[in-house]
């Protein structure tokens, strides 16, 4: 079983149009190589980067093949409005506390799946007194 998040560019869509939005975007039919970090915008780019030290991607150019614990190797695709993660189930509190430092770090936006309707969190409503979802 994997944990899915997703890390997108707040201005790529609105909360109303995420639905039909991921629906298009994870039709994966986006003309460019899913596995290759190149096609990410700078902030995409700048989180896959930092996140990568923690949690290596098992697919594309920067892919490994030893990494402690195996567990942590992790399967993205990433385009240039975001980044999708599938971790494996036992890393979940880790990626999730990762991908929220991260995403609020680089002004990204989060959703999480695992629900019939992802939970979506924006980086202005991450304030001192209202952390992320998965922040402890």
């Amino acid at each position: 079983m994997s944990y899915y998040l997703l890390a997108f560019d707040p201005a790529a869509v609105t909360d109303a149009e995420f639905p039909a939005w991921w629906a298009d975007q994870s039709a994966w039919e986006g003309g460019h190589d899913y596995n290759s970090p190149d096609v990410a915008s700078p902030a995409v780019r700048a989180f896959f980067d930092e996140l990568i030290q923690t949690f290596p991607p098992m697919n594309g150019p920067l892919a490994v093949d030893d990494f402690e614990p195996e567990s942590r190797i992790t399967d993205y695709s990433i385009a240039p409005d975001f980044i999708y993660a599938a971790f494996a189930w036992s890393e979940s509190d880790a990626a999730g506390e990762r991908f929220a430092e991260l995403g609020e770090k680089h002004g990204l936006a989060m959703a999480a799946f695992g629900e019939a309707t992802p939970l979506i969190i924006r980086p202005e409503v991450v304030t001192p007194k209202k952390k992320w979802p998965w922040s402890k």
